[in-house]
């Protein structure tokens, strides 16, 4: 039977689709078993727990370089001397040493390492045993992680971790938005990802696959010593590194199917037309003018239209395909050790359109030893080509568009230029988007090309005292490209030759750190200390090319050369930033725990007297288990308490925001003659400033049955001051925009979060149970000088009060007769059938004074719910995942439910008349005199849901074969099923505007994904 710590062993195998010649070089990188006088030693490695024999163990000849590893079936065979010891190691069990002697066979069963406190945990610059952990530290459990296929590491993280916040959608190569405990700034508020050391915004290049550990540092306490760059918390991903042993070849393909599991109920070409009549009907009578309906809508007419019932969502959505190949080659001796692997990732869209996504990466890391000194390279490349979805109007998504397009629009018409249909505002009336053809038509394509470097050295100068010189280079090259074609896509899209147009932006990013880092370690008896001091060197430079064209026939070629017309831009900054870091840990005989970080941080993007900031945080940790006070039942294995504090830095500003710059061509106006003259193109603050952090942290760990139950609970007090925002100024500064940006924002978080987990590997039947909980509150405690809340879309952030609140208009039903209207407070324009909307100030008529608070839109709590087991060759896992306590504005239900001439929401069929009055659902009229639509609590929904994020099965392939030494196979479904009362497609939709959150204007829904996978090592 195969066991959880064996598998592993087998995580994450990839098949290149190209670059085979870069894999074949990396076979130069294999070292040859050193012959050893003696006699060949045979035998088996076996589990102790289930005696079933290990593939893949490690012998090492203690202090030589001679290494064999387990075959399949558990067999060996190496040369030793008698006075050899043979070193038994394996991920997941126990290391075991036996002295050769006389012994010609030796057969070795190996224990499972159940103390998973003794866990090795990677925090910043540095390592540590979980058990000895201060901070608040989150390990992802990556087995259920890399469940979830997805081309960015950042969407693994939903779910796994309490406090951890993500947002995501099925748009391919989209990006995913990470929050660590709350939102803490007004700008960015996305964390720092470390990856092997490297200091990145995202891991978005960087192939999932090939992780193999990620931690979040989730308060100040962990993540003070990244200082300027950790207040947001940090995910430190570290990825396979080189073993030693024979060359391991890893291979995994996985193919997956995906589609839009749920569809909106909009009306075809009966119900539109009748919604769109009565509407103009409406507005007509009230007018006291004849009705005139549109003649595409007017059985009466000789336009109208009845051979055209188009079903946009049935049109657009097509069944995408998903496909993750790598190959991972692995190997080496203690010289210098390998890990190769290339990865390809390919996503073909749901939308019957060109907007894919496709990466090939490549990720090569070596370490080696060689006496006192340790050393190793990483060298990453990354080739991505992402074809981009086309708004045509800011916010206006091929979804929306989708929805909003009338069924009386086909979707190819061969007399229009580019051959697809649209609308006529004479026939239809109706300004309709076709969105096959919009985006079909536009080239709008981004490439990009990374490249990372990275070589460390590290060298024992006395006993315990080491110093690192860690230098990384971090490269991206991209160039968009966005062609607009003459085309005749109906009235109001419509491109004429003067108006298509060619943009084309290239440019580079480089990022290069330099770090020095010296640490100490010594036990003095029960005393254990070890001390870390560095020095950071960090340069960003930034270069952007803008290049237009304007002016083409149908049958240019879409190059610049061709255009009628050019014009082209140029931005380039720097940032330098220096840090010095230092960290101290102190333990006394395995019961008390204190640690202290200390970061100066120094950066270009402030003025030269707030450049510098110091951050630092102190913690501590008491192993009550361990005290010699009390005799604790055998079943209870760990109690530990521990608390930080600290503060942390943001530093998210545009370069130079600290200094005014004029514009020297200004003139004014003087006795009829044109002055020159020189003008503040806008106005800046030049004190501005670092936001700031500070952090309180405080839980408690409890171990049970040796570990195998264990259970966590934490509380966090998360308060960000200084925080940067746009206060208003008066208009007679003369400023544009009339707003400075300066610190004069405050804000609180704090919740509880809860882990627990439970493991039994004692059976045949082995099963692993995981789930955490946590909870948020978010409060605004300071807005500018005057305290004047900020309104967003349909949001208002006031003092006391959640980022980003509901804030709307509340209906209370429909006015069924003119007496109504006129008992009731004063709505302009309001007539029968009219929503009637609540006077919350009581001054008789209805204003913008009379919206109220409708529910925050940050969810107050989320959760995630791990299980897996393994019996015999087969293997389950699933994993639920979901969050609530917050609101969700449908902007998209709104636009189907306001009665004008786009599509409709089936909802809108029951609309009121004289003779249909028990409802809900207002009259249809063109305008919408009264504001139907306005922002209201109609159109506000619960946010709750609950998420079948993973599903997957597994049959491991008893194969015994010399060639293959494993192979699985396995069927896994993604996204499977949604518990929610929301209307639209997937209450768990991307929306981080920060001020304007949770407003759902057309959305990507997260497809359901059926993947078939194979797994096979070498």
């Amino acid at each position: 039977m195969i066991t959880k710590q064996k598998l592993l062993l087998y995580c994450n195998f990839l098949l290149p689709k190209t670059n085979w010649i870069l894999a074949v070089l990396m076979l130069l990188f294999s070292v040859n078993q050193m012959s050893a006088q003696g006699k060949t030693i045979t035998g088996v490695v076996t589990s102790a727990q289930d005696n079933l024999p290990l593939p893949g163990v490690n012998i090492i000849i203690k202090g030589t370089k001679t290494v064999a590893t387990t075959g399949f079936d558990g067999e060996y065979s190496i040369k030793a001397s008698t006075n050899d010891v043979l070193v038994f190691s394996f991920i997941g069990f126990q290391n075991k040493e036996i002295v050769v002697g006389s012994q010609s066979k030796i057969d070795v069963a190996l224990g499972e390492d159940t103390n998973k406190l003794n866990e090795v945990v990677v925090i910043g610059y540095g390592t540590q045993k979980k058990s000895d952990l201060t901070g608040s530290v989150s390990v992802v459990n990556l087995e259920s992680a890399k469940k979830v296929v997805t081309y960015d590491a950042a969407k693994m993280l939903q779910g796994q971790v309490p406090g951890v916040t993500v947002q995501s959608s099925g748009e391919p190569g989209g990006f995913v938005n990470v929050k660590i405990r709350g939102i803490t700034s007004f700008s960015n508020n996305n964390p720092l990802f470390v990856i092997d050391g490297i200091m990145v915004d995202s891991p978005y290049d960087f192939a999932p696959g090939e992780i193999e550990s990620m931690q979040v540092l989730k308060d100040a306490s962990s993540a003070a010593i990244y200082g300027v760059r950790g207040a947001n918390g940090v995910v430190i991903i570290t990825t396979k590194k080189g073993k030693q042993g024979k060359m391991d070849i890893k291979f995994k393909s996985i193919v997956g199917l995906q589609n839009v599991a749920k569809k909106w109920d909009v009306t075809d070409r009966v119900g539109y037309q009748k919604i769109t009549s009565e509407a103009e009907r409406n507005r007509d009578i009230r007018a006291g003018v004849p009705v005139s309906i549109a003649p595409g809508n007017d059985p009466n007419s000789p336009s109208y239209i009845s051979n055209v019932n188009t079903d946009w969502q049935k049109e657009s959505f097509q069944t995408g395909v998903v496909q993750n190949q790598a190959l991972t080659f692995t190997g080496g001796a203690e010289s210098i050790a390998y890990s190769f692997n290339v990865d390809y990732f390919k996503n073909t869209s749901y939308i019957k359109t060109p907007q894919d996504y496709e990466r090939l990466s490549t990720n090569l890391n070596l370490n080696g030893k060689k006496g006192k000194f340790k050393y190793g390279a990483k060298i990453a490349y990354t080739q991505s080509d992402k074809e981009i979805f086309n708004e045509y109007n800011a916010g206006q998504t091929v979804v929306s568009d989708i929805l909003g397009a009338i069924p009386t629009m086909p979707v190819y018409d061969a007399n229009r230029l580019g051959g697809y249909g649209g609308t006529d505002n004479l026939t239809q009336r109706a300004i309709s988007m076709n969105p096959i053809g919009y985006n079909n038509l536009i080239d709008n394509n981004g490439k990009r090309n990374r490249f990372i470097g990275d070589v460390w050295g590290e060298v024992e100068i006395v006993k315990g005292l080491k110093y690192k010189l860690d230098v990384s280079y971090d490269r991206t090259d991209w160039e968009n490209r966005k062609f607009i074609p003459p085309s005749d896509l109906g009235w109001y899209y419509i491109t004429t030759n003067d108006e298509a147009s060619l943009d084309v932006e290239t440019g580079n990013e480089l990022r290069t750190f330099l770090n020095n880092l010296l640490t100490y370690e010594v036990t003095l008896g029960k005393h254990k200390i070890d001390a870390l001091a560095g020095w950071i060197q960090e340069k960003r430079d930034y270069h952007r090319y803008n290049m237009r064209g304007v002016g083409f026939t149908p049958n240019d070629i879409p190059m610049l050369q061709y255009a009628d017309a050019r014009n082209a831009s140029e931005y380039k900054f720097t940032i330098t930033g220096i840090s010095y870091i230092s960290r101290l840990n102190y333990a006394y005989d395995d019961r008390y725990l204190l640690q202290a970080n200390f970061r100066q941080d120094k950066t270009s993007l402030f003025s030269e007297k707030n450049n510098s900031a110091n951050f630092y945080s102190f913690s501590g940790g008491w192993k009550i288990s361990n005290e010699k006070f009390w005799t604790l039942p055998e079943w209870i294995s760990n109690i530990k308490l521990r608390g930080g504090y600290g503060t942390l830095g943001n530093n998210t500003i545009s370069q130079y925001f600290f200094a005014s710059t004029v514009n020297s061509f200004a003139g004014y106006d003087f006795n009829n003659e044109l002055a020159p003259g020189t003008t503040v193109v806008a106005a800046l603050d030049p004190n501005v400033k670092w936001e700031k952090s500070t952090n309180s942290n405080v839980g408690i760990e409890l171990g049970f049955l040796n570990n195998d139950l264990q259970f966590t609970a934490e509380y966090f007090v998360k308060k960000s001051d200084d925080l940067l925002l746009g206060v208003p100024l008066p208009f007679s500064t003369g400023a544009f925009p009339a707003s400075v940006t300066t610190n004069a924002g405050s804000m609180k978080n704090s919740g509880v979060e809860f882990t627990a987990a439970y493991s039994n590997h004692h059976h045949k039947f082995k099963y692993d149970i995981s789930a955490n909980f946590g909870t948020l509150k978010n409060e605004v405690t300071k807005i500018g000088v005057n305290g004047n809340p900020i309104y967003g879309a349909v949001s208002k952030t006031e003092v006391g009060r959640s980022v980003g609140e509901m804030f709307a208009w509340e209906a209370i039903g429909i006015f069924q007769n003119a007496a109504e209207v006129a008992a009731s407070p004063t709505q302009t324009g309001a007539a029968p059938g009219d929503v009637k909307f609540r006077d919350v100030n009581g001054d008789g008529i209805i204003t913008d004074a009379d919206r109220t608070f409708q529910g925050v839109t940050i969810p107050k709590y989320g959760f995630g719910f791990n299980f897996s087991a393994s019996y015999s060759n087969f293997d389950f896992s699933m994993f639920w995942q979901g969050a609530g306590g917050n609101k969700v504005f449908n902007a998209m239900y709104r636009n189907l439910m306001i009665g004008q001439y786009t599509n409709h929401h089936t909802d809108e069929l029951n609309y009121w008349t004289p003779t249909n009055t028990n409802t809900n659902i207002p009259a249809p009229v063109i305008g919408d005199p009264n504001g139907n639509s306005r922002d209201s609590n109609r159109f506000i929904e619960s946010g709750d849901y609950v998420k079948l994020q993973t599903m997957e099965i597994g049959y491991n392939i008893p194969i015994k074969d010399k060639f293959i030494e494993k192979a699985k196979v396995y069927l896994n479904g993604q996204n499977l099923l949604i518990i929610s009362k929301y209307k639209g497609y997937d209450p768990d939709f991307n929306s981080d505007g920060l001020l304007s959150r949770g407003y759902d204007a057309g959305s990507f829904p997260n497809p359901r994904t059926i993947s078939l996978g194979v797994e096979v090592s070498f």
